[in-house]
């Protein structure tokens, strides 16, 4: 098969096998479940915190489980997850609340892994770039499209919001099966690939105790960026229904993609771009200035809208593009190239885990901070102040992380290469 075809090939199917899953994942958030509370905590806010938690526990566990993962498990391991999350969105409807609430977090534990078993079929190869590029898109508008999807059964076809989650998921059973069925038949990196991007294989614990040892300093700096950046991508995502009925778009359903398609193609094409870039270790310092622009086109943007220079509409779609373009990156291309520049043994799954862990830990720590402790802020409030905060200190923080990484690469001392070339 040509090297093009197999391209295509597996990032349609990591597209659309990531897209099916988040049917499973973010409908909920569509819904407002106005007037619940439990223990005079906003219902919807227990909810989020329930599946967070779960989604943060799972990337804890996923440090270990998916670096070890064999090949031949991977597919059917994904139509599992997928179908445990299911069925706990059955038992959400089924129980009365606030009982219902352990389910969402029952839901969101498996569904945390499904991303680094989807990516283990695209790293290490010459166009990872363009395949990770697509496939980190199918968060971006399946997003839009599920919470779009979900909010049109609430409001035109009348279907409750307790059921709303799991009608969207059904809907997406039978082709996520199909998707991780042709993902599994994604053809392994060639010859040349192992050449160029290094060899990627199952850890032991041995080996990702060495990795972070060498890269100690480095990693502490840039995950610290990455559980600011993961709070507020996911607090816009998580909240968007409140955000937009702040905004005065409560009753525009398709409000949720007509922002998230320019910014899914915009992402695309800018990440993209990075498979014209051969030399690994310059495109590992470009990924650096990628995460930097990202932060200034939120900054910028926010700024524009508290002066009322830009609408809602235009703020929400550039703070959406910047977060991305930031965000991104760390969901497969830049560990990617750290690998292949460092020629390390491992893989991708094992350095992105360890960064959404704390990331999502970090998301559930501040959803206490604004509800549970009580701060009387409006949604909108809360997300500007936070873009100025968390975009301020990222850029530094990356700036940090790229000094770092550039003195360890030309450190004449560095034992790495010898020790764990493939």
């Amino acid at each position: 098969m040509p090297q093009w075809l197999i391209t295509v090939y597996a990032a349609v199917c990591s597209f659309a096998t990531y897209f099916c899953m988040y049917a499973f994942r973010k409908p909920f958030t569509a819904a407002g479940f106005q007037g619940q509370y439990f223990l005079h905590i906003d219902y919807k806010v227990w909810l989020v915190t329930a599946q967070v938690i779960g989604y943060m526990l799972s990337k804890f566990y996923g440090i270990r489980f998916i670096s070890a993962m064999k090949g031949a498990n991977r597919a059917a391991t994904i139509v599992l997850l997928i179908l445990i999350a299911w069925i706990a969105l059955l038992f959400f409807a089924l129980t009365p609340s606030p009982y219902n609430i352990l389910f969402l977090f029952i839901n969101g534990f498996p569904l945390g892994m499904v991303w680094g078993l989807v990516f283990s079929y695209l790293e290490g190869r010459k166009t990872t770039e363009l395949m990770g590029a697509v496939l980190s898109v199918s968060f971006i508008f399946s997003s839009g499209v599920v919470k779009s999807l979900g909010k049109s059964l609430v409001v035109n076809r009348g279907v409750s919001e307790m059921w709303m989650p799991f009608f969207t998921g059904g809907l997406f059973v039978l082709p996520m099966i199909l998707f991780a069925w042709l993902l599994h038949h994604v053809p392994p990196p060639t010859e040349e690939d192992v050449r160029l991007r290094s060899v990627r294989k199952p850890m032991t614990g041995h080996e990702r105790k060495q990795f972070v040892s060498i890269f100690l300093p480095g990693i502490i700096v840039i995950v610290f960026t990455y559980v600011l950046l993961t709070i507020l991508r996911d607090f816009r995502d998580n909240f968007a229904n409140e955000l937009w009925t702040e905004l005065g778009y409560s009753s525009q359903p398709s409000i949720f993609t007509k922002t998230e398609i320019p910014v899914s193609l915009i992402v695309l094409f800018c990440m993209g771009l990075l498979i014209l870039v051969k030399d690994n270790f310059k495109a590992f310092l470009i990924n650096h200035y990628i995460i930097m622009a990202g932060y200034a086109l939120a900054l910028i943007a926010t700024v524009l809208f508290t002066r009322q220079d830009i609408g809602a509409v235009a703020w929400m779609t550039l703070i959406g593009t910047g977060l991305y373009l930031s965000y991104v990156p760390f969901n497969a291309l830049y560990f990617e190239r750290m690998i292949a520049s460092y020629r390390v043994t491992g893989n991708v799954g094992f350095m992105m885990y360890i960064a959404d862990s704390f990331g999502y830990l970090g998301s559930v720590l501040v959803l206490f901070l604004k509800e549970f402790l009580g701060l009387q802020l409006s949604w909108t409030t809360f997300f500007v102040g936070a873009v100025f905060l968390v975009s301020s200190v990222g850029m530094v923080g990356t700036v940090v992380a790229s000094i770092y990484y550039k003195r360890k690469f030309h450190s004449s001392s560095l034992p790495i290469k010898e020790v764990y070339a493939a």
